[in-house]
């Protein structure tokens, strides 16, 4: 199903999309206070100022399937509120450590709220002090009052920890973490994955003729994820996972690892031998050969066509630097990224210039980062957009779905939805899917090679 196929039903069905013209607030959109920590937000909709001003989002026209659908496997559904209300959870840490982010969560999801939501939505934000205790007080707590779904919680330990309680209530979650052990059916994980970012970039590197990989890797959770995902989806693909090593994430012996990587001593070795036949001989060709040979450090190419380097920061910049001083050529041989990869500055190290790495399309979400720091007054960390999506899709889902909105049918609807990440749709087993564009790193930045994809009907494998 595509976007142009199922957006006039939504414009018949009375939604108003955040690409509508108009930026009026309805009057009786509620955001409640709930939790102890955020006062700011008051307790009623009297109470309850929206943001000034909201301009248009363009992008964030979600496109779930329009079937109904009923919970199965004896769990009992969330009771319907008793004056019609739809009401939503969202456990943030709105103190704690991670209080900051928790805010910027809160604020996208009140971007979200009017923009989208209609007279019959409540928002209602718990803290959860960034512990898996707090998000467990916050949720029981949610679900005394009612709320029919749970965005959040941010952390992965959180989330489990919540698990449990959402299930005997019967309902549904969608946390903000990455990490994809969370996923089950029912808990439908909102972060960007691992997996799904090193699938985008060896597809397309796939479609330009690269067939023999290798990894390089910190030997962390992450690194570890990397290194799974790379293996299930290149064989997927059809490549060759050439090379895979670890090296210590404190950086103690990355000279060593990325130089018996490189099998830089062995092909140094056959270089020094070489030489040494032929610098008995005096025959013109020879000669040649051999200035030819001194110009040179290895001779023998390396096992692989491209290197993923799932790292960041100054760590990054120190192997990828390596590798051309142990003879690895980025000229030659592509370099590849995560999303750890979008950050400014990354040019600076020049043999990571031309390196590719997956990343939400930037024209999605520029419109989204301008408002914010129109509205805030800051730029928003990259998380933010999971605020805005995840109450985007809850308040679609509440306007489409009246009868059981937050269904995991309804939530994991195949066609996806359109948020201001790009494409993405939650699957039946928790997991998800994002449409991602490819990005190069160039000296100034990064630019988009291969745009974000508009729909999942592509092949995926």
């Amino acid at each position: 199903m595509t976007v142009w196929r199922v957006l006039p039903l939504f414009l018949s069905a009375g939604l108003i999309l955040a690409g509508c013209e108009s930026t009026d607030v309805p009057r009786q959109q509620v955001i409640e206070n709930a939790g102890p920590a955020v006062s700011a937000a008051g307790g009623s909709a009297a109470s309850a100022a929206p943001p000034p001003q909201l301009p248009a989002l363009s992008r964030t026209q979600l496109i779930p399937g329009l079937d109904p659908s009923l919970e199965t496997g004896g769990v009992p559904a969330p009771p319907r509120d008793p004056y019609g209300l739809v009401r939503v959870g969202l456990l943030l840490p709105l103190s704690g450590s991670s209080a900051d982010t928790g805010q910027a969560l809160l604020n996208a999801a009140q971007m979200a709220l009017f923009d989208i939501a209609d007279d019959r939505f409540v928002l209602q934000p718990y803290d959860t002090v960034g512990t898996p205790d707090g998000a467990v007080d916050a949720a029981a707590l949610a679900v005394s009052h009612g709320a029919q779904v749970l965005l959040g919680p941010m952390f992965s330990a959180s989330a489990k920890a919540v698990i449990p309680q959402a299930r005997a209530a019967g309902v549904n979650m969608v946390p903000f973490t990455t990490d994809p052990t969370v996923a089950a059916p029912r808990v439908f994980v909102m972060g960007f994955l691992v997996h799904e970012q090193v699938r985008r970039i060896i597809s397309f590197s796939r479609s330009q003729g690269i067939e023999r990989f290798a990894v390089l890797a910190p030997s962390t959770p992450y690194g570890e994820t990397a290194v799974d995902a790379m293996m299930q989806v290149v064989q997927q693909s059809g490549g060759t996972l050439s090379r895979v090593s670890f090296y210590d994430p404190g950086g103690e012996n990355v000279d060593q690892v990325v130089r018996d990587f490189a099998d830089y001593d062995r092909r140094h070795n056959a270089l020094l031998a070489q030489r040494r036949a032929l610098e008995g001989r005096t025959d013109a060709v020879s000669r040649v050969a051999l200035q030819r040979l001194e110009r040179m450090d290895t001779i023998g190419e390396v096992p692989f066509d491209a290197v993923l380097l799932p790292e960041q920061g100054g760590r990054l910049t120190e192997v990828a630097a390596l590798l051309p001083f142990y003879d690895v050529d980025p000229g030659r041989v592509q370099l590849l990224g995560t999303l750890l990869w979008h950050a400014p500055n990354l040019g600076k190290e020049p043999a990571l210039v031309g390196g590719w790495y997956p990343a939400p399309d930037p024209t999605a979400n520029a419109t989204f980062y301008s408002r914010y720091r129109q509205l805030y007054g800051d730029t928003p960390p990259a998380i933010a957009t999971h605020g805005y999506d995840a109450v985007a899709l809850a308040a679609v889902l509440a306007r489409t779905r009246p009868g059981m909105p937050f269904s995991s049918d309804a939530l994991s609807s195949p066609s996806g939805f359109s948020g201001v990440d790009g494409v993405f749709r939650l699957l039946p087993t928790g997991l998800s899917e994002r449409g991602f564009a490819v990005m190069a790193v160039t000296r100034n930045g990064a630019e988009p090679i291969d745009p974000a994809p508009g729909t999942f009907e592509a092949p995926q494998f």
